[in-house]
């Protein structure tokens, strides 16, 4: 079964544009280096709970919106390959040397899953 990347993002909607941007440059590094899927979800129907919800886990702003991002694998052993050889790239390395990242990386977070029911 799949191996899943996913990523919870909060993002400035002021910076939507740069946003995509990045994103689209790293989906295409992704996918060139064997991901099988990349997708970047704008929240539009997401409220905060009562303990925890998307923009409470990010802290998420007023003048912010939340990613659910997701990146699709054949195996684990295939994504540690491809998330290495994609953070050795240069076209990437360029983008987050600047520090110009449109969003707060210290409030993003990610993790690796096993796929466990796939219908």
């Amino acid at each position: 079964m799949p191996y899943i990347d996913g990523f919870v993002t909060p993002v400035p909607k002021s910076r939507l544009d740069d946003y995509r941007a990045m994103a689209e440059l790293a989906g295409a590094i992704w996918r060139e280096f064997g991901a099988l899927e990349f997708r970047e979800c704008i929240a539009d129907d997401v409220q905060p709970g009562k303990l925890t919800s998307f923009p409470q886990a990010v802290q998420l702003q007023d003048d912010e919106v939340v990613f659910f991002s997701w990146i699709v694998y054949n195996s684990r052993a295939e994504r540690d390959v491809i998330a290495d050889k994609v953070m050795k790239d240069p076209r990437l390395a360029e983008m987050m040397e600047g520090k110009n990242l449109p969003f707060d990386g210290k409030r993003m977070f990610w993790g690796g899953f096993e796929s466990f029911v796939s219908l």
